[in-house]
């Protein structure tokens, strides 16, 4: 059995699916693992890492494609310089794996089920205590969130921490951070080691206490209706609650020397958290990193991969953060992946157990079919 793992060709993307390490361990159970030369390279992993580790480099990106029983991918199938979409070079019955967008892009899926792939998603990994170690959107929200306070940071033109000085005390930022998901509590996190004042938001009640206990204080908001789902992700609300949130929100944007926003909802366009009017009312010289800025953005200035400039406030539309700390992310989630290889290969054999709960909920497709009823009702197909 061929594992495979290839080179990302999406020019922001600098992760690899896996690392030297983890194809070490892999290789010591005996299974064949490929590397596409190349694919580390961005992530300062050389093709001398990966044979030192055990794996065959293959300089041929369409063999390494067309051979591969089982290929490991970070970001979704793309269409190449020569217009050959990577998803026909798999041969059928080959096994997918990495982020698909299988929501937010579904005609992924049809094209995947039309070549009999067998394609599960790492989005779709459900929230379960038993799923951790598969959870490849908290990994990498968590370097997101990290990463999002540095760039805050340093783009505020003012010190995070309080200073005492002969030449006078400087007061600490106030950052205020939308969203207490993870990439929201690792902001918080890393704002508060920076030494600034945190607050933080979320429609979620039950965030409260880890927002607490990394020293920020949580701003609460009641709402009568459900906000979170059955796995704990936050959901879309109601307009109603939509325009509730924003009566209790904007005086705390109003007053903030940053503002991270970190909402997003799977397949759908990124709730409006900061509008227009919000950002006017804010100091000059604030900031605003919007990690929802590749679904539409919290902020009604934000443009995605560009900073803006709307009243003296600089809205940073940050892309794909992960990719710009390309060795621990990788190194994430290469143990993410292999965490769900595990599951798929027992006793050197290739069972797709569907009896499983974490293999039914990533699966998108198999045997031709669409299987995920999310990515169904995306694609307006009826369920069997």
């Amino acid at each position: 059995m061929k594992i495979a793992v290839a080179n990302e060709i999406e020019i922001c993307e600098r992760r690899v699916a896996l690392i030297p390490d983890t194809v070490a361990r892999l290789v010591k159970k005996g299974w064949e693992v490929w590397v596409e030369s190349g694919a580390g390279e961005r992530a300062f992993f050389t093709n001398a890492d990966y044979e030192a580790a055990g794996a065959v480099i293959i300089p041929e990106s369409d063999r390494l494609w067309a051979e591969a029983d089982i290929l490991l991918k970070v970001s979704p199938p793309q269409e190449r310089e020569d217009g050959r979409l990577e998803i026909d070079l798999l041969k059928p019955g080959a096994i997918l794996i990495g982020f698909l967008n299988p929501l937010g892009n579904p005609e992924i899926a049809q094209g995947l089920a039309q070549r009999q792939i067998t394609a599960l998603s790492m989005e779709m990994i459900p929230r379960t205590t038993r799923a951790q170690s598969m959870d490849a959107l908290s990994s990498q929200a968590s370097i997101a969130g990290y990463k999002a306070a540095l760039i805050a940071a340093a783009a505020l033109p003012k010190y995070f921490p309080m200073l005492t000085t002969a030449a006078g005390t400087i007061a600490p930022a106030k950052v205020f951070i939308m969203g207490a998901g993870v990439a929201g509590l690792q902001a918080i996190a890393t704002a508060r080691r920076l030494g600034s004042i945190v607050e933080a938001f979320d429609i979620r009640p039950a965030v409260k206490e880890e927002v607490q206990s990394l020293g920020a204080k949580f701003v609460e908001v009641q709402l009568e209706e459900e906000t979170a789902t059955a796995g704990g992700y936050a959901k879309e609300i109601s307009e109603a609650s939509k325009q509730r949130t924003q009566e209790v929100v904007t005086a705390h944007v109003k007053n903030a020397d940053v503002v991270i926003t970190t909402a997003q909802v799977p397949g759908k366009k990124a709730p409006l958290l900061v509008t227009e009017e919000m950002v006017s009312q804010m100091k000059p010289g604030a900031v605003i990193v919007d990690l929802a800025a590749e679904q539409g953005g919290n902020c009604a200035c934000t443009a995605p991969g560009k900073d803006i400039f709307h009243n003296g406030v600089t809205i940073i539309g940050s892309i794909n953060l992960p990719s710009s700390i390309p060795v621990h992310a990788s190194q994430l989630y290469a143990k993410n992946l292999t965490s769900l290889m595990h599951l798929l290969i027992k006793d050197g054999q290739l069972q797709i157990d569907f009896a499983d709960d974490i293999i039914d909920a990533a699966c998108i497709t198999h045997a031709g079919e669409i299987r995920n009823s999310r990515v169904q009702e995306a694609l307006a197909v009826p369920s069997a």
